[in-house]
């Protein structure tokens, strides 16, 4: 069987959406390639291809199609790619400067007198050839490959647009137009304002992966080895599990590890959002990346290089700014048709003119000229991946990791929320209250309840086992065990079968429950707190009382949603009074309990049948099937491995706040890239007939061609400065001093 591999790729000279599109064209074709989706806005290439797919062929294919292959997406690549995108913008610069200070000088030179008895259109032949050449080359070679590739791109327009000015002017220059035909000018400054908007789109969306970069920077290149008591320096990619490592005041950890001597302050805000330090301690966890503050703290490395926190974020942000929302369709079917209507209607403005309306050949080219040039597709091509690149990175800033653009797209439009119990609405670190024994002492029940809990991983049971540790009881021996799923645990000791778990499993499982028992049980439930039975050879022989209160951003983060109109819900597998003791406590009036955690999946689908878009947050093993099903799932960071791999929105930090974060992120980039769509449709709509001469008959207005360039550079560098004003954007929920 052929195994599958996924590349990311780097592309250099890539503009617009025509040109992913030639790209992902010829990738499509190379040998053992079976999908490619590449976004012109991030640069990358990504291809899905078995893996005896060869990268060289997948090179030829990239050069061929008349771009650069820039390497992987990794180690030294990524370096090389760095440094040909800074030389890429270096040269447009030169362009820019070459094109428009030529183009200003060619144009004083009409306005010179002494220069009026001279040959002069053969002066600014000569002047200006050279020049052209120069600044427009990038230009026409693009076309030239487009057209290889029989595509039609931007650069085919714009070679279109400036390759007939500069022609018109030679046949002028040699008599075969009137002498009214010089645009060596326009030619230059239209090439110069082209490599401009260029240069500075470029710059822009060198700041749309700005966020990759500081995760990046995160991790130090050198760690501080510490073995058989020396301590040594070495680069940090030699680093392995096991390894034990010094980190000082001030430096960043260099890799995931857990503390084995030391107490100190550590900045993890970087990958959480949350600014107040954390304290860690002996047995704490460390991630890489995050910053030691004001002591010296020795760690055992347990996860080093591609496996850390830092690494999969990296990974994880770069998979996402490179995917495509659904709404990015609407730009897509429209720059499929867009350049040949464009075409068609520079052709017919040129033709109505001259051979209808009888006006001057010379107007009637100028009008031509200018629709080449301002029609332009590529502000509607970027509207879309550039809000999404610069959101999804400042969600990585906030601690909130979003999977793809379509997760984008649907929490956007989230009208209700389910927020699991334990572990999302609550701290997820119950701990007993309540210890009543019924027929015998609080000991021998305690050793009972921890010997049959102790190998069981839900929360409920470690809060037992860790109430018994503190009071030194030991737990005592099993000789079976079984976990029932939602339920509670089973086991067999000296002889004896032991059941512990929620009232409903002891009757399930034929255990009485007397008045005492029922009264006091009630009673905790009322007072919130969550109930463990325990019943031994067939009689209940104690009750424990558990809370686990909520966290303290929990009535806030529900306000906020509620603010947002979005009906929130509690879900958990606990008894009814509890559940709504701890609702009335946050202020939610949606209670669901008592639901088996199969059952959580069903109860998204039965709200998503009612119409609404669902978004479930939850953090547990038990969470995985509802977090899939739901529309979006939210997986908090402090949760499972299980569960973070099943949401599409991933919470970096442990409060609540960050549901309501991510849908409000959601919707301040769903609302840029609406406006950017509408900007770039309007755009267009507005200055192609201004172009074909709208306002000529009425106020003797002639748009001049190289106007058309400046307004084609100013649209796309528009829509990329609109997205990254989401560089600065806050969630409500997180601005300080903001209440429900």
């Amino acid at each position: 069987m052929n195994e599958k591999k996924t590349i990311d790729l780097q592309i250099g000279g890539m503009s617009c959406v025509m040109c992913s599109r030639t790209v992902e064209n010829a990738l499509s074709r190379v040998d053992g390639v079976s999908g490619v989706s590449v976004n012109h806005a991030t640069g990358l290439a990504r291809v899905s291809a078995a893996e005896s797919a060869r990268l060289d062929l997948m090179e030829k294919a990239i050069r061929e199609s008349g771009y650069e292959f820039l390497g992987t997406d990794s180690g030294e690549d990524r370096q090389r790619g760095d440094e040909w995108r800074e030389r890429d913008l270096a040269a447009k610069r030169t362009r820019f400067i070459v094109g428009l200070l030529s183009g200003f000088v060619l144009m004083g030179m009409m306005y010179i007198p002494a220069l009026r008895a001279l040959p002069l259109s053969w002066i600014m032949l000569f002047v200006a050839t050279p020049l052209f050449i120069y600044v427009s080359a990038p230009i026409f070679s693009a076309a030239w490959h487009a057209l290889r590739n029989r595509n039609l791109t931007m650069d085919v327009m714009y070679s279109m647009g400036i390759g007939a000015a500069y022609g018109a002017s030679l046949l002028g220059t040699f008599g075969v137009l009137p002498h009214d035909f010089m645009f060596y000018e326009t030619a230059l400054m239209l090439a110069g304002f082209l490599m401009l908007g260029r240069y500075l789109e470029g710059r822009a969306r060198g700041r749309t992966s700005d966020t990759i970069k500081k995760l990046m920077a995160l991790n130090p290149d050198t760690a501080v080895l510490v073995r058989d008591g020396r301590e040594t320096e070495v680069p940090l990619d030699t680093v392995v599990p096991g390894d034990t490592l010094l980190v000082r005041p001030g430096e960043r950890v260099p890799v995931d590890g857990e503390v084995l001597s030391g107490g100190s302050s550590v900045d993890e805000s970087m990958l959480t959002g949350e600014p107040i330090p954390v304290f860690r301690k002996q047995g704490d966890p460390v991630t890489g990346g995050t910053l030691n503050l004001n002591s010296v703290l020795r760690i055992k490395a347990v996860r080093t290089g591609s496996a850390t926190v830092v690494a999969g974020i990296i990974r994880l942000v770069r998979e996402a700014q490179g995917s495509h929302p659904p709404v990015q369709r609407i730009a897509d079917a429209v720059v499929g048709w867009f350049i040949p209507v464009i075409l068609t209607v520079a052709v017919l403005s040129f033709a109505g003119w001259y051979f209808i309306a009888g006006e001057s050949l010379l107007f009637a080219f100028t009008t031509l000229v200018s629709i080449l040039v301002i029609a332009c597709p590529c502000a509607l091509g970027l509207a879309t991946p550039t809000a999404v690149t610069v959101g999804i990175g400042r969600g990585a800033e906030l601690g909130i990791l979003i999977r793809d653009g379509e997760a984008l797209e649907i929490a956007a439009r989230v009208s209700g929320v389910l927020l699991d119990k334990t572990g999302t609405i609550t701290r997820g670190r119950p701990s007993v209250t309540d210890l009543v024994p019924l027929g015998m002492g609080e000991r021998e029940l305690l050793e009972i309840l921890a010997g049959v809990e102790k190998d069981s991983l839900h929360p409920l049971a470690s809060a037992i086992v860790a109430e018994a540790r503190s009071r030194g009881t030991e737990a005592r021996e099993l000789t079976f065990f079984d976990t029932h799923a939602g339920r509670g645990v089973s086991g067999l000791m000296e002889g004896l079968t032991v059941l512990a778990g929620s009232v409903d499993f002891l009757i399930e499982k034929g255990i009485a429950i007397g008045d005492e028992a029922r009264s006091t049980i009630e009673k905790l439930e009322e007072a919130g707190r969550t109930v463990v039975a325990c019943a031994l050879n067939g009689r209940i022989i104690g009750i424990v009382g558990i809370s686990d209160s909520p966290r303290t951003d929990a009535s806030r983060a529900i306000g906020e949603l509620a603010r947002m109109g979005i009906r929130v819900t509690m879900i958990t597998g606990d008894n009814r009074r509890t559940a709504e003791a701890v609702a009335r406590e946050v202020g939610i009036d949606h209670v669901i309990a008592g639901v088996l955690p199969e059952r959580k999946a069903e109860e998204v689908r039965r709200m998503q049948k009612e119409g609404h878009a669902v978004a479930f947050a939850g953090d547990g093993i038990n969470d995985a099937p509802a977090l899939a099903a739901a529309d979006v799932g939210i997986a908090a960071g402090g949760g499972t491995d299980i569960a973070v791999e099943s949401g599409r929105i991933v919470l970096m930090n442990e409060g609540l706040l960050g549901v309501p974060a991510a849908i409000q992120l959601s919707r301040a980039v769903m609302t840029r890239i609406r406006q950017n769509i509408f900007w770039a449709f309007a755009y267009n709509m507005l200055l192609v007939p201004v172009a074909a001469g709208l306002l000529h008959p009425a106020y003797g207005i002639t748009f001049k061609p190289e106007l058309a360039g400046l307004a084609m550079a100013a649209s796309s560098v528009t829509v990329v400065s609109f997205s990254l004003l989401l560089k600065r954007f806050t969630p409500r929920a997180q601005r300080p001093g903001k209440n429900s």
